[in-house]
Protein backbone atom coordinates (compact mmCIF):
# COMPACT_ATOMS: atom_id res chain seq x y z
CA UNK A 1 0.00 0.00 0.00
CA UNK A 2 1.36 3.42 -0.96
CA UNK A 3 1.79 6.14 1.65
CA UNK A 4 -0.93 8.15 -0.11
CA UNK A 5 -3.50 5.35 0.04
CA UNK A 6 -2.50 4.64 3.64
CA UNK A 7 -3.15 8.25 4.63
CA UNK A 8 -6.47 8.18 2.77
CA UNK A 9 -7.47 5.03 4.62
CA UNK A 10 -6.66 6.54 8.02
CA UNK A 11 -8.59 9.68 7.04
CA UNK A 12 -11.68 7.61 6.16
CA UNK A 13 -11.45 5.65 9.42
CA UNK A 14 -11.15 8.91 11.38
CA UNK A 15 -14.20 10.35 9.63
CA UNK A 16 -16.22 7.15 10.08
CA UNK A 17 -15.51 7.12 13.82
CA UNK A 18 -16.41 10.82 14.13
CA UNK A 19 -19.69 10.26 12.27
CA UNK A 20 -20.51 7.29 14.50
CA UNK A 21 -19.79 9.33 17.63
CA UNK A 22 -22.14 12.10 16.52
CA UNK A 23 -24.92 10.29 14.66
CA UNK A 24 -25.32 7.38 17.07
CA UNK A 25 -24.65 8.99 20.43
CA UNK A 26 -23.92 12.69 20.86
CA UNK A 27 -25.72 14.78 18.23
CA UNK A 28 -27.94 16.58 20.75
CA UNK A 29 -25.14 17.22 23.25
CA UNK A 30 -23.00 18.72 20.48
CA UNK A 31 -25.81 21.06 19.43
CA UNK A 32 -26.77 19.47 16.11
CA UNK A 33 -30.33 19.68 14.80
CA UNK A 34 -31.24 16.00 14.37
CA UNK A 35 -34.68 14.98 13.16
CA UNK A 36 -36.86 12.13 14.44
CA UNK A 37 -35.40 9.79 11.82
CA UNK A 38 -31.80 10.47 12.87
CA UNK A 39 -30.87 12.76 9.95
CA UNK A 40 -28.52 15.76 10.23
CA UNK A 41 -27.77 18.27 7.47
CA UNK A 42 -24.35 17.51 5.99
CA UNK A 43 -23.58 21.24 5.76
CA UNK A 44 -24.10 21.51 9.53
CA UNK A 45 -21.62 18.71 10.12
CA UNK A 46 -19.00 20.21 7.84
CA UNK A 47 -19.22 23.59 9.57
CA UNK A 48 -18.56 22.01 12.98
CA UNK A 49 -14.99 22.02 14.34
CA UNK A 50 -14.97 18.20 14.44
CA UNK A 51 -15.42 17.98 10.67
CA UNK A 52 -13.79 21.12 9.19
CA UNK A 53 -10.86 19.08 7.88
CA UNK A 54 -13.26 17.00 5.78
CA UNK A 55 -15.16 17.69 2.57
CA UNK A 56 -18.49 16.67 1.09
CA UNK A 57 -16.63 14.20 -1.12
CA UNK A 58 -15.03 12.66 1.98
CA UNK A 59 -18.45 12.05 3.52
CA UNK A 60 -19.85 10.59 0.29
CA UNK A 61 -16.84 8.25 0.07
CA UNK A 62 -17.26 6.98 3.65
CA UNK A 63 -20.99 6.37 3.14
CA UNK A 64 -20.39 4.51 -0.13
CA UNK A 65 -17.29 2.53 0.84
CA UNK A 66 -18.08 1.59 4.44
CA UNK A 67 -18.08 -2.21 4.49
CA UNK A 68 -20.82 -2.38 7.12
CA UNK A 69 -23.01 0.27 5.44
CA UNK A 70 -23.31 2.20 8.71
CA UNK A 71 -24.63 5.44 7.17
CA UNK A 72 -27.20 6.67 4.64
CA UNK A 73 -27.48 9.89 2.66
CA UNK A 74 -30.64 11.51 1.36
CA UNK A 75 -31.96 14.84 0.13
CA UNK A 76 -34.46 16.41 2.52
CA UNK A 77 -37.93 16.05 0.90
CA UNK A 78 -38.74 19.74 1.41
CA UNK A 79 -35.50 21.74 1.54
CA UNK A 80 -33.49 19.52 -0.80
CA UNK A 81 -30.50 19.73 1.56
CA UNK A 82 -28.22 16.72 1.71
CA UNK A 83 -28.60 14.83 5.00
CA UNK A 84 -26.90 11.87 6.68
CA UNK A 85 -27.96 9.38 9.34
CA UNK A 86 -26.64 6.27 11.08
CA UNK A 87 -28.59 3.16 10.05
CA UNK A 88 -28.58 1.64 13.58
CA UNK A 89 -26.67 1.58 16.84
CA UNK A 90 -28.23 4.63 18.48
CA UNK A 91 -28.07 5.23 22.22
CA UNK A 92 -31.03 7.61 22.10
CA UNK A 93 -34.59 7.01 20.89
CA UNK A 94 -35.59 7.97 17.35
CA UNK A 95 -39.33 7.48 16.74
CA UNK A 96 -39.04 7.65 12.95
CA UNK A 97 -35.89 5.60 12.42
CA UNK A 98 -36.42 3.54 9.26
CA UNK A 99 -36.83 0.02 10.67
CA UNK A 100 -38.97 -2.79 9.26
CA UNK A 101 -40.86 -4.90 11.79
CA UNK A 102 -40.05 -8.64 11.69
CA UNK A 103 -43.09 -10.88 12.07
CA UNK A 104 -42.14 -14.11 10.25
CA UNK A 105 -39.27 -16.03 11.85
CA UNK A 106 -39.03 -18.31 8.81
CA UNK A 107 -37.58 -15.42 6.78
CA UNK A 108 -34.60 -15.20 9.15
CA UNK A 109 -33.26 -18.73 9.77
CA UNK A 110 -30.06 -17.46 11.40
CA UNK A 111 -30.11 -14.75 14.06
CA UNK A 112 -26.80 -14.50 15.91
CA UNK A 113 -25.30 -12.08 18.42
CA UNK A 114 -21.54 -11.72 18.62
CA UNK A 115 -19.88 -11.06 21.96
CA UNK A 116 -16.89 -12.15 24.04
CA UNK A 117 -16.28 -15.15 26.30
CA UNK A 118 -15.43 -12.83 29.20
CA UNK A 119 -19.08 -11.69 29.17
CA UNK A 120 -20.60 -15.19 29.23
CA UNK A 121 -21.01 -15.57 33.00
CA UNK A 122 -23.19 -12.44 33.16
CA UNK A 123 -25.07 -13.27 29.95
CA UNK A 124 -25.97 -16.85 30.92
CA UNK A 125 -27.51 -15.57 34.16
CA UNK A 126 -29.32 -12.41 33.11
CA UNK A 127 -29.45 -12.60 29.30
CA UNK A 128 -28.35 -10.18 26.61
CA UNK A 129 -28.61 -6.52 27.55
CA UNK A 130 -29.08 -3.59 25.18
CA UNK A 131 -26.88 -1.66 27.64
CA UNK A 132 -26.59 2.00 26.60
CA UNK A 133 -28.14 1.41 23.19
CA UNK A 134 -31.78 1.26 22.19
CA UNK A 135 -31.50 -2.30 20.81
CA UNK A 136 -29.56 -5.54 21.05
CA UNK A 137 -27.93 -6.20 17.67
CA UNK A 138 -27.97 -9.48 15.72
CA UNK A 139 -26.47 -10.54 12.41
CA UNK A 140 -28.20 -12.79 9.88
CA UNK A 141 -25.18 -15.08 9.77
CA UNK A 142 -21.54 -15.32 10.76
CA UNK A 143 -19.04 -12.65 9.66
CA UNK A 144 -17.74 -13.38 6.18
CA UNK A 145 -20.79 -15.33 5.05
CA UNK A 146 -22.41 -14.20 1.83
CA UNK A 147 -24.56 -11.12 2.32
CA UNK A 148 -23.55 -10.59 5.97
CA UNK A 149 -22.05 -7.11 6.21
CA UNK A 150 -22.94 -5.99 9.71
CA UNK A 151 -24.31 -7.05 13.07
CA UNK A 152 -21.20 -8.10 14.99
CA UNK A 153 -17.50 -7.36 15.29
CA UNK A 154 -15.12 -9.77 13.56
CA UNK A 155 -13.10 -9.98 16.78
CA UNK A 156 -15.99 -11.60 18.70
CA UNK A 157 -15.09 -15.01 20.16
CA UNK A 158 -18.59 -16.05 21.26
CA UNK A 159 -21.69 -16.44 19.08
CA UNK A 160 -25.17 -16.66 20.58
CA UNK A 161 -27.78 -18.07 18.20
CA UNK A 162 -31.33 -16.95 18.94
CA UNK A 163 -34.60 -18.87 18.71
CA UNK A 164 -36.39 -16.09 16.87
CA UNK A 165 -39.67 -17.99 16.54
CA UNK A 166 -39.92 -18.55 20.29
CA UNK A 167 -38.96 -14.96 21.09
CA UNK A 168 -41.57 -13.56 18.70
CA UNK A 169 -44.28 -15.87 20.05
CA UNK A 170 -43.55 -14.73 23.59
CA UNK A 171 -43.87 -11.07 22.74
CA UNK A 172 -40.41 -9.71 21.99
CA UNK A 173 -40.21 -7.23 19.12
CA UNK A 174 -37.66 -7.45 16.32
CA UNK A 175 -36.80 -5.05 13.50
CA UNK A 176 -34.58 -4.98 10.43
CA UNK A 177 -32.34 -1.97 9.82
CA UNK A 178 -31.50 -0.60 6.39
CA UNK A 179 -28.12 -2.35 6.44
CA UNK A 180 -29.56 -5.75 7.37
CA UNK A 181 -28.97 -5.80 11.11
CA UNK A 182 -31.69 -7.42 13.23
CA UNK A 183 -32.56 -5.30 16.26
CA UNK A 184 -34.46 -6.09 19.46
CA UNK A 185 -35.20 -3.66 22.32
CA UNK A 186 -35.49 -6.59 24.72
CA UNK A 187 -38.06 -6.89 27.48
CA UNK A 188 -39.27 -4.04 29.70
CA UNK A 189 -35.83 -4.00 31.35
CA UNK A 190 -33.89 -4.15 28.10
CA UNK A 191 -32.86 -7.83 28.35
CA UNK A 192 -33.27 -10.91 26.15
CA UNK A 193 -33.57 -13.91 28.49
CA UNK A 194 -31.27 -16.95 28.02
CA UNK A 195 -34.33 -19.18 27.41
CA UNK A 196 -34.35 -17.73 23.88
CA UNK A 197 -30.81 -18.93 23.17
CA UNK A 198 -30.68 -21.83 20.72
CA UNK A 199 -26.93 -22.38 20.70
CA UNK A 200 -23.85 -20.68 22.11
CA UNK A 201 -20.53 -21.37 20.40
CA UNK A 202 -17.02 -20.27 21.35
CA UNK A 203 -15.04 -19.56 18.18
CA UNK A 204 -11.61 -18.60 19.53
CA UNK A 205 -8.87 -19.30 20.43
CA UNK A 206 -9.47 -23.00 19.76
CA UNK A 207 -11.57 -24.65 17.10
CA UNK A 208 -15.28 -23.95 17.46
CA UNK A 209 -16.57 -25.32 20.76
CA UNK A 210 -20.26 -25.73 21.61
CA UNK A 211 -21.00 -24.22 25.01
CA UNK A 212 -24.74 -24.86 25.15
CA UNK A 213 -27.39 -26.26 22.84
CA UNK A 214 -30.96 -25.68 23.97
Amino acid sequence: MSSTSGKRGKREVHLSKALTYVLRHNAVELGFDIDSGGFINVEDLLSHSMFRQFTLDDIKTVVTDNDKQRFSLREHPDSGKLQICANQGHSFSLPDLELAAITDAAQYPTVVHGTYLKNWEAIKNQGLSRMNRTHVHFAQGEPGESGVISGMRRSCDLMIFLDLEKALKEGLSFFLSKNGVILCPGDQNGFIHPRYFKQVIQTRPRECQLIISM
